[in-house]
């Protein structure tokens, strides 16, 4: 009875404290929704050199890269011949991940595909489950009211459409730093860029729109893409040498089993290409997803309302990583082997 008179004390509060209840006066631990877009954000002004700019899923990618950096460090460099801590814990993965390439490819092939399949999981999984931390989306720089109306503008003469300034939203922040976050309380903290053009804002406040430091590496496009064309590579690069150049292009140009024969490895080669984009868009999608679910939760219900979708989110995340990997290990063993072989 007292776990559900807490809970529904707590559900209350997340309800009164959210956007909803701001419609009724409410609303001190929302604040305004993030602004969502499918590139990444750059966290620099200007081009470091040339148009090189560090993005948010860069800094999230080296992050999650010291971290299991980290955890291969300091799980090994004391190692035991009776595992016990971080060491148990990577070699209960490597094991598993062993086990698995065997059961799949055979033993003569599973260590040669261990290395990418298990790096492949690892990144993928620190990836996704960092991107959940607190500070991701909410803490970074602030684009200036200037900056946002300048690139609508370019968006709009792009489209061929005027600018409508009423539809562009503006976040007002406290301070004059460059720098900020969304507290809580702040839902109401919005202007649109025809009010701020008509009457500006206070002294001592800025407004413009938050660009995070931080975001989940796996909802850029461009990573997912890039893991994608590693593993495919990779994946050919061990066919040919398993089976040569020509027995390995002999699937896809295959003249010897006559226009039927020659059909059906143009098709093969087509799904080749098929694999990268349902490689790349799967795991893209299914994050990207998450996280602006994650956000609209934050938004509309916070406290309890994000709890069960954070729970959703670390699921999500190791199965999109099991995933991945595991698909790249079943193309690799299918590619190892000839059509002619006995194998299967």
């Amino acid at each position: 009875m007292t776990a559900l008179v807490v809970a529904a004390i707590i559900f209350i509060v997340s309800l009164a404290g959210g956007a909803l209840g701001n419609e009724f006066g409410g609303g001190f631990l929302s604040s305004p929704i993030s602004h969502i877009q499918l590139p990444a954000e750059s966290v620099t002004e200007d081009a470091l050199f040339l148009d090189f700019k560090v993005t948010n899923t860069m800094i999230a990618t080296w992050f999650a890269i010291i971290v299991l950096v980290s955890i291969s460090f300091f799980g090994t460099r004391k190692m035991t011949e009776v595992p016990r801590g971080i060491q148990n814990l990577i070699e209960v993965v490597i094991e598993f991940f062993l086990n698995l390439c065997e059961s799949i490819a055979g033993p003569e092939k599973a260590r040669r595909f261990l290395p990418l399949v298990m790096t492949i999981f690892l990144f993928i999984v620190a990836a996704n489950w960092l991107g959940i931390l607190p500070g991701f989306g909410t803490i970074g720089r602030i684009e200036t009211a200037e900056d946002v109306i300048h690139h609508a503008e370019e968006k709009a003469e792009e489209d061929g459409k005027e600018l409508n300034l009423a539809e562009i939203k503006l976040q007002v922040f406290e301070g004059d730093s460059s720098f900020s976050f969304f507290p809580f309380g702040s839902v109401d903290d919005e202007i649109t860029a025809e009010e701020y053009e008509h009457d500006g804002v206070e002294d001592g406040q800025r407004a413009g729109l938050l660009v995070p430091f931080l975001r989940s590496a796996n909802t850029e496009v461009n990573t997912t893409l890039a893991i994608a064309l590693v593993a495919m590579f990779i994946v050919h690069f061990w066919a040919f040498r398993a089976l040569g150049f020509f027995g390995h292009v002999g699937k896809f140009l295959n003249f010897k089993s006559g226009p039927i024969g020659l059909f059906v490895g143009i098709l093969e080669g087509i799904s080749e290409i098929a694999r990268v984009i349902s490689f790349t868009f799967r795991l893209f999608g299914n994050i990207f997803a998450g996280e602006v679910l994650l956000v609209a939760m934050a938004f509309l219900l916070p406290l309890i309302g994000i709890i069960p979708f954070l729970g959703l989110e670390l699921f999500v995340g190791l199965i999109q990583a099991f995933i991945f990997s595991i698909l790249t290990l079943v193309f690799a063993a299918m590619a190892t082997v000839s059509h002619d072989a006995e194998e299967h």
